[in-house]
């Protein structure tokens, strides 16, 4: 881990631009700052850390964590700190403002409940939930309790995107039909391995770790980072797909798909996973477009002509895009039609800085000024709804159509049960 106590000494002493807005260096008085509690210290929750950083308003004074080696490191650094290992403990105090939820996707529903219910906002890393009706409930409890929740899809933060879902709202490209997305990375042949259980470390507290989730023996491959791989605890499309489904569900202006499709399997890494290794996913809008979200961890060519995340193709021009800058590229009439270029071609560059950390300047400000964050809770709650209903349609190995203001898949009744999950005992969202 870096040396924290350097790099804090360094944003103190320095000044730095965040969404184009200059951060003062004048540290505020400890009780105008907002006193954060890091449940969940590995890391996202360093990268998150981080995030808080360069905001003299706000600092981490409490760190929470199930894995006693994750915490050590912050006790070297920060031992004046309060250090719990029960994240219930950390929201009983009165001493937290606002806590940051970067634990695995299996317990931000629970925490982040649990610390609306205690009074204190929350910045919950994506994607909202494990589960679709989870996400319903930290919403309402969220509102009920008038709580700010930021969810921890950065990208709404670049001022870059910003502008261009407005001139995409506003016909830049004309109308929109289709749009794409991918992880590639190849993990053959062995991805994360092949292990037996064991003996969990001696400093890991395996039972609080799996929460929730059905009991099983420890595992060296799902503890602490790998847990992505499996199904029980996330998935890839959750995971890295969401950040860009998110971005172009929002340049479309879309909430919410009308029916789903995906096929894939785990046909070339061996390994112990329980999620594919190859998919594609196509949502339907209802807008009439759609959105395609492929993911290749078996083979790490980028599928773009041109260096970027993701692609939308209008019937003006087509848009390349990164968060570092974007192309469009100019649509020629075809068959039967004028072959004259519709639009101009547009290069552009991000001139944002860091985007985790603009998006934790939003939360902080919204703490103060009891607004609804860019990123609010209710979007957080949308776009992981994608990623549900992937893992859902490649469950079932269907076409499900769904029910955006009833929250249901009306053609397959039987997958609505993989809307949720029996909680193991005592824990309970009741």
């Amino acid at each position: 881990m870096p040396n924290l106590l350097n790099r804090r000494s360094f944003i103190q002493q320095s000044s730095v631009i965040v969404s184009g807005a200059l951060l003062s260096t004048a540290k505020a008085a400890p009780s105008e700052r907002i006193r954060l509690g890091l449940i969940g210290t590995a890391n996202r929750g360093g990268q998150l850390f981080d995030a808080v950083a360069p905001h003299s308003d706000a600092e981490i004074t409490a760190f929470c964590d199930v894995h006693g080696s994750a915490l050590q490191k912050w006790r070297e650094a920060y031992p004046d700190a309060i250090f719990e290992s029960d994240y219930r403990r950390l929201l009983d105090r009165d001493d937290i403002d606002a806590v940051i939820v970067a634990t695995p996707d299996h317990w931000h529903a629970l925490q982040t409940i649990h610390a609306c219910q205690a009074g204190k906002d929350v910045y919950c890393e994506k994607p909202l939930s494990l589960k679709l009706h989870e996400g319903r409930l930290m919403l309402d409890t969220a509102r009920q309790h008038n709580r700010v929740v930021q969810v921890g899809l950065q990208r709404r933060a670049s001022t870059m995107y910003q502008q261009l879902a407005e001139d995409l709202h506003n016909g830049l490209i004309g109308k929109i039909t289709s749009a794409h997305c991918y992880r590639v990375t190849n993990m053959t042949p062995n991805g994360i391995g092949k292990m037996a259980p064991s003996d969990p470390p001696a400093d890991l507290d395996w039972d609080a770790w799996l929460g929730p989730r059905p009991m099983r023996p420890y595992q060296a491959n799902i503890a602490p980072y790998k847990f992505r791989w499996w199904k029980e605890y996330s998935s890839q499309v959750a995971n890295w797909g969401l950040h860009f489904i998110d971005v172009l569900r929002w340049l479309m202006n879309e909430e919410a798909p009308r029916a789903v499709m995906a096929l894939g399997g785990h046909y070339a890494v061996d390994d112990d996973r329980t999620i594919p290794d190859t998919s594609v996913i196509t949502y339907e809008m209802p807008g009439g477009a759609l959105i395609v979200y492929e993911e290749y961890e078996a083979n790490g060519t980028r599928p773009f002509p041109i260096t970027s995340d993701i692609m939308i193709r209008g019937t003006k021009g087509t848009l390349f895009a990164s968060d570092r800058a974007y192309e469009i590229v100019p649509e020629k009439g075809g068959q039967f039609q004028d072959n004259e270029a519709r639009m101009e071609g547009i290069k552009k560059k991000a001139e944002d800085g860091s985007h985790p950390a603009a998006l934790m300047r939003n939360f902080l400000d919204c703490i103060k000024s009891r607004q609804r964050p860019i990123m609010d809770i209710e979007e957080g709650h949308r776009s992981s709804i994608f990623a549900h209903l992937a893992n859902i349609a490649l469950e079932t190995r269907s076409m499900i159509e769904w029910d955006s203001a009833a929250e249901r898949i009306t053609n397959c009744p039987q997958a609505n049960d993989l809307l949720m999950y029996e909680y193991r005992a005592p824990w309970t969202l009741g």
